[in-house]
């Protein structure tokens, strides 16, 4: 950006700050008319343009929706090697001229401000308030499929704890259902943030065993400084492996393995010595139709889910598609926004 084109937009800052014109004094509807044509002027100017800013201009007060967002060293080497080529998105500071707010994309900004060889931050300076900034975080992290379960759950408990809204509204927001933010928050709680975030965000370890975790340590009063310990601990040896066994132990997700370790230490304790063996489980069968008539039957048991066709045209094709299928079915899975 070049001096004189600065020089323009702290004008504008400058003259829409004070709220009026640095001429003679006018009358309070011309003021106000002056002001408001001031920061049209300047808005439309952002909304054309992405800038180059200092990242000492950003502040970051947004709700985290990542346990992980120091983790940015490949990103640095990345955007030193490559450049910065998706902008972050910013808001003016509602008090304090050449100053801005993230609304999203912390971890380029980290990533730069921890660089030696970047020095600014491209950013699209967009003119929101508090609501819509919020509402733009949660469109772009639910763009991003890989938030775990428990990150979305913190983040769904941080809205409501910040006053964003209630679980419903928070759930509207989220697309998801709100017995799915109540089930999540509710199990956040129990956890509790200190702990889940010393675990981590414990990729591809869904609902189902926090949950268990949560009642596990419910039941039994578990002491959580010693599961944070615990957690610790195997940060601390994924650190030593990686370093004296080389690539194929830093492999691993060591979030993973801290989450391995808790569940480990807390779960089995809640179930009582002299519980009775658990009883069989029954295997559940359910006819499927299409046009009316039986075409397949869909079996659960302990093992799993089969899907049994009778022999025939469909029942080739499907063999033939079968990796498409479930590629699909899984997508809109995901596409759900729960894990």
């Amino acid at each position: 950006m070049t001096s004189s084109k600065k020089s323009r937009l702290s004008m504008l800052d400058s003259l829409a700050a004070a709220g009026a014109p640095a001429a003679a004094p006018a009358p309070a509807a011309s003021m106000m008319s002056s002001n408001r044509a001031l920061r049209s002027a300047r808005d439309a100017v952002d909304s054309h343009r992405v800038w180059d800013l200092e990242p000492h201009q950003i502040e970051d007060t947004r709700v985290h929706d990542r346990l992980d967002p120091s983790d940015i060293h490949d990103l640095r080497d990345a955007i030193e090697a490559n450049g910065q080529t998706v902008p972050i998105l910013v808001r003016r500071h509602p008090s304090e001229a050449d100053r801005y707010l993230l609304v999203y994309g912390r971890r380029r900004l980290e990533a730069i401000r921890a660089s030696d060889k970047v020095t600014k931050v491209r950013a699209l300076v967009a003119s929101l308030d508090d609501d819509a900034a919020v509402r733009a975080q949660i469109s772009e992290n639910m763009a991003r499929r890989d938030l775990s379960f428990i990150e979305k759950a913190l983040f769904a408990q941080e809205l409501v704890e910040n006053g964003f809204g209630n679980q419903s509204q928070v759930a509207e927001v989220l697309t998801v259902t709100k017995s799915s933010v109540s089930m999540a928050i509710a199990i956040a709680e129990a956890i509790g943030p200190d702990l889940i975030r010393a675990i981590g965000p414990a990729q591809g370890i869904g609902r189902p065993r926090w949950d268990a975790l949560a009642k596990a340590i419910a039941d039994t009063g578990a002491d959580r400084d010693a599961l944070i310990r615990i957690a610790e601990k195997e940060y601390t040896s994924f650190a030593v492996d990686a370093v004296t066994e080389g690539s194929e132990a830093a492999t691993a997700d060591p979030s993973v393995l801290a989450f391995e370790a808790v569940f480990r230490a807390a779960v089995p304790a809640a179930a009582p010595q002299d519980a009775k063996p658990a009883k069989k489980a029954r295997t559940l069968t359910q006819p499927l139709t299409v046009d009316g008539r039986r075409s397949a039957t869909l079996r659960r048991t302990a093992k799993g889910v089969s899907l049994e066709l009778p022999g025939g045209s469909f029942a080739d094709w499907l063999e033939a598609e079968a990796q498409n299928v479930i590629e699909e079915l899984h997508a809109r899975w995901q596409s759900r926004g729960e894990e």
